[in-house]
């Protein structure tokens, strides 16, 4: 199972165009305590710690959402390994009656840390973000 990417600019002209958070699309953030400091707008945390826990709700939940991203600070472990439990959950949870048609699970290459980097003065792209925190974490 191959995973597959997309990048900070496609995930923003996806956010910037017509469609609908949790509807067309959802970004799930699997930060844990480095969630502070900023976020994707319309972005919904699901810390990796208790992702296991919460996977079959987050399967149920979005099972019409055509486009499912998933991304943490970096994108290089606890966002991957997240896109595989929800893509392989996913398989196992619904029946091919539950899904009306089938969802792309995409990771968002170089995560949150790259995206912010990009974006962080967009108010339509990025919400809650820290100077403070992000000048403090990388210096």
């Amino acid at each position: 199972m191959s995973t597959k990417y997309i990048t900070s600019e496609e995930l923003a002209d996806i956010i910037r165009s017509n469609k609908v958070p949790k509807k067309d699309y959802l970004v799930v953030d699997v930060r844990d305590d480095d969630y502070v400091g900023g976020n994707i707008k319309g972005a919904v945390n699901m810390p990796s710690r208790d992702f296991l826990m919460n996977v079959d709700n987050l399967v149920k939940d979005t099972k019409e959402v055509p486009t499912m991203i998933f991304h943490c600070a970096l994108s290089q472990v606890r966002g991957p390994k997240a896109a595989r439990i929800y893509k392989e959950t996913r398989q196992n949870v619904l029946s091919e009656t539950d899904a009306t048609s089938p969802t792309q699970v995409l990771v968002l290459r170089d995560g949150f840390t790259s995206f912010q980097s990009k974006f962080k003065d967009d108010s339509k792209l990025v919400e809650n973000w820290d100077k403070d925190i992000w000048a403090s974490e990388w210096s």
